[in-house]
């Protein structure tokens, strides 16, 4: 790229992976939230993962409808909308923390992650049609470090203030009155008010500013197929590889959310005091950032998208069962590990399921995008076999704090047969359909 090109596109460049750390922090602050949530609504493991539901069903409802907006209003226009969407459901926390209702707070988090898919559905094809195409995979790797970063930054930075002396506030609830009980729960919810309405501002701010912004206008380029391909494929039900793509997609992100925001609350079963715990997201999204570098050096050079998409899948089944098969901090570890089986499943997936598409692109691409939605639906699984087996164990006669260690340790078994389907995705399901040579 000449260097006038290179500087043309710096600072654009800049401003949309600032705009990757806000949802990257706005998204890993679930890890907190789960365990937060939990307490101040005297919540089931299950009902507390819904906040992940919340967050990510919003890219089944609006990824669609966020490519009709953008197609409106184009790119800038969507980012700014986007970010003020999320300043909208940063408002709504303090409503829900005044009346500690669980249901407000997850219409603020589902508020936050549609403006979060409007974000998402117009940073991501941006960035990849800023530049070149052949260095759009370390465009968005820089991308991805942006995001984990912030999500590793956002995660300790909640930690602190929703986490902090939540032991010692557990313990009181045990034993005082229910007058004074519902004193300290709302005590506890008042936390969230002043973080989120600094997070409404600051959203409010960057979307008025994103519309000044020296973003330049960028078309993708008609992508050349073969006249053979487009006679012979008239829909994208025609393209099995696609649809096998979106189901890997729809594992694997439920498999990293499950890795990000499960980690603290497991580590709270195993007796680990919170003030460690509250950090554990943070050594998730570090593995993660440095494999993403790995994979900016690594691939396509020295190894191939199928390839870093296989070792990873092996890695993440491996990984799997060190994590029921081990005890403590040590197991705390090998969920933080899923972080390096995670990080180059997405930048693998996307480009193998996009193969051959020709005039369908746009449309795969909002079928990946939907799939996403992964993060809705497997980790309250995970938290549904976790009630479900610490159930099984005090009725056998375990004490609860065992129970709910093994139970919390037996959930990551749902993790198996996700790592099961992106091998055979790696290995098989990303040729299907298409032709040889």
């Amino acid at each position: 790229m000449p260097s006038n090109q290179q500087k043309s596109t710096l600072v654009p460049i800049l401003i949309i992976a600032g705009l990757f750390f806000i949802f990257g922090f706005v998204t890993w602050i679930n890890g907190a939230l789960i365990p937060f949530m939990k307490t101040i609504n005297e919540l089931t493991d299950a009902q507390s993962y819904l906040v992940a539901s919340a967050s990510y069903i919003s890219f089944v409802v609006m990824a669609l409808p966020a490519s009709y907006i953008i197609n409106k209003v184009g790119y800038k226009k969507g980012m700014s909308l986007g970010l003020i969407i999320m300043a909208i459901g940063a408002l709504l926390f303090i409503p829900a923390a005044n009346a500690r209702t669980y249901w407000v707070f997850l219409v603020a988090i589902f508020i936050q992650g549609a403006g979060m898919t409007l974000l998402q559905t117009a940073s991501n094809p941006y960035i990849t049609i800023l530049g070149p195409i052949e260095s759009a995979a370390k465009r968005i790797a820089i991308m991805g470090i942006a995001n984990k970063v912030a999500g590793a930054l956002g995660s300790v930075i909640f930690g602190a203030i929703l986490l902090s002396g939540i032991d010692g506030i557990k313990d009181k609830l045990n034993v005082v009155d229910p007058e004074e009980k519902a004193n300290l729960l709302n005590a506890m919810a008042d936390s969230v008010v002043t973080p989120y309405i600094v997070m409404a501002i600051v959203l409010f701010l960057l979307g008025v500013l994103i519309r000044k912004a020296p973003l330049p206008n960028v078309e993708a380029e008609e992508i050349e197929v073969s006249e053979s391909n487009e006679k012979a494929k008239t829909s994208i039900f025609q393209f099995p590889h696609l649809w096998l793509g979106v189901l890997a997609l729809f594992l694997y992100v439920g498999v990293e959310v499950i890795a990000g925001d499960t980690i603290i609350s497991y580590g709270i079963s195993l007796n680990i005091p919170v003030e460690e715990a509250k950090f554990f997201t943070l050594f998730t999204l570090m593995a993660m950032v440095a494999t993403y570098a790995v994979g900016v050096v690594l691939i396509p050079k020295f190894l191939s998208q199928s390839l870093a998409l296989r070792i990873s899948a092996v890695l993440g089944i491996i990984l799997s069962f060190c994590i029921v098969f081990t005890t403590g901090f040590t197991s705390v570890l090998f969920v933080a590990a899923l972080g390096i089986a995670n990080a180059l499943v997405w930048p693998a997936i996307w480009p193998l399921a996009l193969t051959g598409l020709g005039k369908f692109t746009k449309t795969g691409s909002a079928l990946l995008i939907m799939a996403i939605s992964g993060g809705a639906i497997i980790p309250p699984l995970y938290g549904a076999l976790v009630d479900g087996k610490k159930e099984e164990l005090i009725t056998s006669g375990v004490n609860e704090v065992s129970a709910l260690a093994e139970a919390a340790s037996f959930g990551y078994w749902i993790l198996l047969p996700c790592y099961v389907v992106i091998l055979y995705y790696a290995f098989f399901g990303h040729k299907l359909g298409l032709k040889k040579g």
